[in-house]
């Protein structure tokens, strides 16, 4: 059980000058230090940025566990209110090395499980990190299930091969002069194309969920504009690069990039999708190509890009590994049905004190 010392108490991340904030900022470097240790720590306006840059459709509770005036464990639920997948929930729960299996993610995670209950959410998702080994054993000791899971890779651009970049943009010339054409959006999603823009993220359906209970996400214009607002206040900066079939007028598929002034040297790549009907042609590397040579060109400073991709996913594997990219580590998608997680709490508190 926790300790008479330690209190759990809602979070509220508006109160970014008070002492909780920083204290969450402190227990959020720490945590980094086991997903990240080459990384240097967040600044406190990224933490403030992470807190402040959720779309305004996304119903999102946290919970800090104290010692003290030390946050040393922290839940968090989100709920998208949107149209698709009102079935589940996206949760976290993350302890500070000194205080795991004390039952502090039990008491947590009881927490999570009654905003679930309330929110009509049978399903509660969330993720694991292979440098952290007591992730695996809390959802296996729940009986939450396995649904997928991704390679987070990097690439060291120091040592890219630029002439690679150049031969697959030269050897898709004529795929750019026949057929396709490239477009650029920096920042916000223009808003004269948010219509053509939510069906070109629909390609995002097509990328693996191993045995995830999730449906097909359809965005709407105005969930778009929401989540351009938050990106915004995260401090952070996308760049999406589009293919268009120009015959038919119609979007092929896209690569994003994603930026954050706190960390120059580190650019995030995001989704990169082609659609099946345009797929076996070259779009895919002529993207990424063409998506690095802009970045490299705008901000040569950049040291390394990440990328997280389905395990499963051996295309996308295949050209990131052409590129360079190198394994990093693995994260762990779970799934649990929120009685299934009610019962184990019921278990764990008829049974005396609880580990995890």
């Amino acid at each position: 059980m926790i300790p008479e010392s330690h209190q759990i108490r809602p979070f509220d991340p508006s109160d970014v000058r008070g002492d909780e904030f920083q204290a969450v900022h402190q227990f959020s470097n720490l945590m980094r230090q086991e997903y990240w240790p080459e990384d240097p720590p967040l600044a406190f306006d990224e933490t403030v940025g992470h807190w402040r840059g959720v779309p305004a459709f996304v119903d999102r509770r946290a919970w800090v566990v104290w010692e003290g005036k030390q946050a040393v464990a922290l839940g968090v639920i989100r709920i998208a209110q949107t149209e698709d997948n009102r079935h589940l929930a996206d949760a976290s729960i993350e302890v500070l090395p000194g205080w795991r299996r004390q039952g502090i993610a039990i008491r947590l995670l009881g927490q999570v499980v009654a905003v679930a209950e309330a929110t009509n959410r049978r399903l509660l998702i969330g993720n694991t990190d292979s440098r952290i080994a007591a992730g695996d054993a809390f959802m296996t000791a729940l009986g939450a299930s396995l649904g997928l899971t991704m390679s987070t890779s990097q690439l060291d651009l120091i040592g890219l091969d630029r002439t690679l970049i150049r031969r697959w943009q030269e050897g898709n010339q004529q795929l750019a002069e026949d057929d396709f054409e490239l477009v650029l959006w920096k920042g916000r999603y223009p808003e004269e194309h948010l219509g053509a823009i939510v069906d070109l993220l629909g390609v995002t359906n097509t990328a693996p969920r191993g045995k995830l209970d999730i449906e097909d996400a359809r965005w709407t214009q105005e969930e778009l504009r929401q989540w351009d607002a938050s990106v915004v206040e995260s401090g952070t900066e996308r760049w999406t690069l589009a293919v268009v079939h120009r015959r038919s007028g119609k979007f092929a598929g896209y690569t994003e990039v994603f930026w954050n002034r706190h960390r120059r040297e580190l650019l995030s790549q995001g989704m990169t999708g082609v659609f099946p009907e345009f797929r076996n042609r070259g779009l895919g590397r002529w993207i990424k190509a063409a998506m690095l040579e802009e970045v490299l060109r705008e901000r040569p400073y950049l040291k390394r890009v990440r990328t997280g991709n389905a395990a499963v996913n051996a295309p996308m594997l295949k050209i990131n590994r052409e590129l360079g990219f190198r394994h990093y580590k693995d994260q762990g998608v779970w799934q649990i049905e929120t009685k299934v997680a009610r019962n184990y709490l019921n278990a764990r508190q008829k049974s005396g004190p609880a580990s995890g």
